[in-house]
């Protein structure tokens, strides 16, 4: 992460990182964001913070949308990480540029977005190979897995938040 010069967000008080943010993407800096802001524990999109938007317009940019699939399968929640060379396919897949004018209403480009990623998303898992039947729990309810619906997902991140003593939608 320090090689990528991340910039590191507390989640609980975020406008430095969002201001270092448009600082970097000003200069001409490509700056990643998850605007989901966690890992999904269902495989399917989770809804979307509105900040990763909100910086585009902010410095003059456009939004990038893009996924990856495959990756829950080296590294996810609630499972041992498979690291180094574990012949996974991965796909990352890049969307057309979404232009957010500082005069756009961002809950709009937010849902603009996400229908991209999403449709971005289904195509990924239309086309990747065959998982195997001991790891259907890296595969959506929605595709035949195992994994958490989004609405089951949702009830353990509220556990796990609780457990933690944070607020639901921060960090989890």
């Amino acid at each position: 992460m320090r090689g990528m010069h991340h910039i590191p967000v507390d989640r609980a008080a975020g406008a430095a990182s969002f201001r270092e943010a448009v600082t970097a993407l000003k200069a001409g800096e490509v700056v990643g964001v998850f605007p989901e802001a966690t890992i999904s524990r269902s495989f399917e999109l989770k809804a979307f913070k509105s900040g990763s938007v909100r910086m585009a317009q902010a410095a003059g940019v456009p939004v990038l949308p893009m996924i990856i699939w495959g990756s829950q399968r080296v590294w996810t929640k609630g499972y041992p990480k498979r690291l180094g060379r574990t012949n996974v396919p991965i796909t990352l897949s890049v969307g057309k540029p979404i232009v957010a004018g500082r005069q756009d209403n961002a809950d709009d480009i937010n849902l603009q977005l996400r229908a991209s990623m999403t449709d971005l998303l289904h195509a990924a898992q239309e086309a990747y190979p065959a998982v195997p039947s001991d790891e259907l729990k890296y595969l959506p309810a929605r595709l035949g897995g195992s994994a958490p619906t989004p609405e089951q997902a949702s009830a353990l991140d509220a556990e796990e938040a609780a457990r933690r003593g944070t607020p639901r939608g921060s960090a989890a």
